[in-house]
């Protein structure tokens, strides 16, 4: 594909590509794709009244580079750039995580490696569908439900590609279309009605990112949302910049056994004991010790 225009953004100086890129698996499902070889990450983004506009993102040391596949006018533009700062994070602080991270000899890494930041979507609603998508089922079963969403529902772009469907695309469809086409099973009627909650305007899950709520209250207002339990809920809420919750799963369980416990299974208030001493930033703190493995040692460069 030839790219038609190209837009550079600032990063901030603890920023890492690489590590944000690999935060977690939302980097291998559509509508992003991941060029791991050459570390490109390509994204479909929706512009809403008109036709959707596919990007190319790579880092240099100081910055991001986004390639289009058409030339846009400046408003377009600006819309570009606050999707990729909302998508990687640019304008969290995360200046007391690392200072807390630094002060912890066994820690410290990911305050020099700048890890923390999570990947994201460019919408609540996208990364709440994405995640509905993860409960109860192996990720293979996540990677067909998702492409499926966007194969059936998404807009095109100008290279074929396809946008994540919006709230108001989702709502036309029943329940029965997300259990015979997109293979979504219980979830069904979930991805039904919180498309049409959403799209009426009777649920503002964008207003997530702004909520100011203690932590046991904001769980309860995003399990307001069928589908969305615990687990769901305390990963959701990583994505709107709380890390209060630890998000334990299976896969965290055993991380953590082998990591930190020797082999042996360790209950869940162990666990939390482990990483009380980060207060607020536990969540994210387990995180990135669990992933750490995830990146090549040739990969570890700031960018």
């Amino acid at each position: 594909m030839t790219f038609k225009m190209k837009i550079t953004i600032k990063t901030p100086p603890n920023f890492n590509f690489h590590r944000t890129v690999l935060s977690h698996g939302w980097c291998a499902l559509l509508p992003f794709e991941l060029d791991k070889e050459k570390w490109k990450l390509v994204r479909v983004l929706d512009r809403g009244q008109t036709k959707p506009i596919t990007i190319e993102i790579t880092a240099t040391r100081t910055g991001l580079t986004i390639n289009t596949s058409r030339t846009v006018g400046k408003r377009a533009a600006e819309s570009i750039v606050r999707d990729v700062r909302h998508m990687f994070r640019l304008d969290d602080d995360l200046t007391q995580f690392y200072a807390a991270m630094a002060a912890d000899s066994d820690f410290a890494w990911i305050t020099d490696q700048g890890a923390g930041r999570l990947l994201r979507s460019p919408t609540v609603f996208e990364d709440l569908v994405k995640m509905i998508c993860t409960t109860n089922c192996s990720w293979a079963l996540t990677e067909k439900m998702v492409t499926a969403l966007v194969n059936e529902l998404g807009e095109e772009s100008d290279d074929g590609r396809k946008s994540f469907p919006t709230a108001e695309t989702m709502a036309k469809q029943t329940a029965a279309f997300y259990r015979d086409k997109v293979r979504a099973g219980y979830r069904a009627p979930y991805f039904s009605e919180l498309a049409q909650r959403v799209a009426s305007g009777e649920l503002d899950v964008e207003g997530w990112l702004k909520l100011d709520l203690p932590h046991d209250s904001f769980m309860k207002e995003m399990k307001r949302v069928k589908g969305v339990g615990n687990y769901a809920a305390e990963n959701l809420l990583k994505l709107v910049g709380r890390y209060d919750g630890l998000a334990l799963d299976s896969w965290t369980r055993a991380q953590f056994a082998q990591l930190r416990n020797h082999g042996r299974a360790a209950s869940d208030k162990k666990i939390l004991r482990f990483y009380a001493r980060f207060n607020s930033w536990r969540g994210l703190a387990l995180w990135c010790d669990m992933t750490r493995h995830w990146l090549n040692p040739e990969n570890i460069a700031k960018w």
